[in-house]
């Protein structure tokens, strides 16, 4: 009678089913997440429910704006530079203290540069000493000229006299024709002579009105030089250029400052702005007279852009805010404020709450549930404008629809999810 063999099973049958269930602990081990082909022929993930962040499409107002982080600095500053460099002698003034325009704040000494004035100052005097003579020679001049004409003058009167009693005498012929015209050619020779001065004063005096005109504009010239090199020496002594507070002073006793080296700042305590650094993302939507508030204590404050700086550092561009009325009592220089900048007015719109999802997919995408709750899956959207809170939705969703706004991480790769 034959009888049944017992067939040996090979070493991978033999361990089919140890293999299969390692496998299918290790996926559940990874974090509960496995993968298959679903319905539809993409690729689903399974995962938690609450591991994720489901929320509604809503309708409601959106306010354009964004937070900003904006530092306190006073809305003038001055900054204090060497105008004539030097060894810092003394110092009259502290940072922090207040001070008003013209205290003495530094005392500098340069040798070189009081040598240097000394000398320019005594060629501008010898220059105007120079100019004086001229001026005096001049002067001596036209006075010759008319004393000149006063005495041919005074000789025609004389000559004159003597040419009508000679005309009586020769009649009765007491003196002869010869002496007659003697007196008549001298007579005639101090007229030419009078007309001769006298065009020469009038040439003499257009010339020294031009020449007078010239040497006070070249003496007006030389005075500023030599109240110029004046200065320079004044300058020595650092002056406060407006009421304020001395924020810094740069300067210590022995230290030596080139010329153009900064000294110190003064701020002007007459009203404030806020610096603030903005992502790049914004530049193309800010624009000067935009507004920002700022909550602070019970109040809220308005601030409008005065200035925007281009430049982009580290994906970031400089603004600079100014309170539209006066800023508050309390706030101080250095103190930082947290804004909420208006890129727009407020609209109502579907919305969506702002999440992680959105550095996952630039807005483009996202995962929606089904009404059975229990699929998530991918789909193309078109979201507009979003602020800290939420993102305006364009088109592709539906009020009252629930999406994953949580981040997708590795989840970008499937087109489904399967909530647990």
């Amino acid at each position: 009678m034959a009888m049944d063999r017992r067939i040996e099973k090979t070493g991978f049958q033999k361990h089919k089913k140890a293999v299969a269930g390692a496998a299918i602990a290790l996926l559940v081990g990874a974090g509960g997440l496995y993968m298959a082909l679903g319905g539809t022929g993409g690729q689903t993930v399974r995962v938690a429910e609450d591991r994720l962040i489901v929320s509604s499409v809503s309708q409601g107002q959106f306010e354009d704006f964004i937070p900003v982080r904006g530092s306190v600095e006073p809305l003038t500053s001055i900054f204090l530079d060497s105008v004539e460099g030097g060894r810092v002698e003394r110092r009259f003034a502290e940072a922090g203290q207040f001070v008003k325009a013209g205290q003495p704040l530094l005392e500098l000494t340069n040798t070189d540069l009081q040598l240097e004035v000394i000398s320019r100052e005594a060629q501008v005097i010898e220059q105007l000493n120079q100019l004086r003579t001229v001026e005096l020679n001049l002067e001596v001049s036209r006075l010759n000229n008319r004393q000149n004409l006063v005495e041919v003058e005074y000789k025609l009167v004389q000559l004159k006299r003597t040419l009508d009693r000679r005309a009586e005498l020769i009649k009765s012929k007491a003196i002869s024709q010869a002496q007659y015209d003697e007196a008549q050619d001298e007579y005639t020779y101090l007229q030419r002579r009078r007309e001769v001065l006298k065009e020469t004063q009038t040439v003499t005096d257009r010339l020294r009105d031009e020449q007078f005109g010239k040497l006070k504009e070249s003496t007006g010239k030389l005075q500023e030089n030599l109240e110029f090199a004046r200065r320079n020496l004044d300058n020595l002594i650092v002056k406060a250029p407006v009421d304020g507070q001395l924020t810094s002073l740069e300067a210590e006793v022995g230290q030596n400052k080139t010329r153009g080296e900064r000294l110190g700042r003064i701020d002007r305590m007459d009203g404030f702005k806020v610096v603030a650094q903005v992502d790049e993302f914004y530049l193309p939507r800010l624009a000067t007279g935009q507004t920002a508030e700022v909550a602070m204590g019970s109040d809220t404050y308005v601030l409008r852009v005065a200035k925007i700086f281009p430049q982009v550092r580290d994906g970031q561009f400089k603004v600079e805010l100014e309170f539209t009325s006066e800023a508050p009592k309390d706030i101080r220089p250095g103190q930082s404020l947290q804004l909420r900048l208006k890129l727009g007015d407020t609209t109502t719109a579907l919305l969506i709450p702002n999440g992680a999802f959105y550095q996952d997919t630039g807005g483009a995408w996202l995962f929606v549930v089904g009404p059975d709750g229990k699929y998530a899956t991918k789909r193309t959207v078109q979201l507009g404008r979003r602020n800290a809170q939420v993102i305006e939705v364009k088109s592709g969703l539906d009020k009252g629809e629930r999406v994953v706004t949580s981040a997708y991480g590795d989840m970008i790769r499937m087109d489904r999810i399967q909530l647990n």
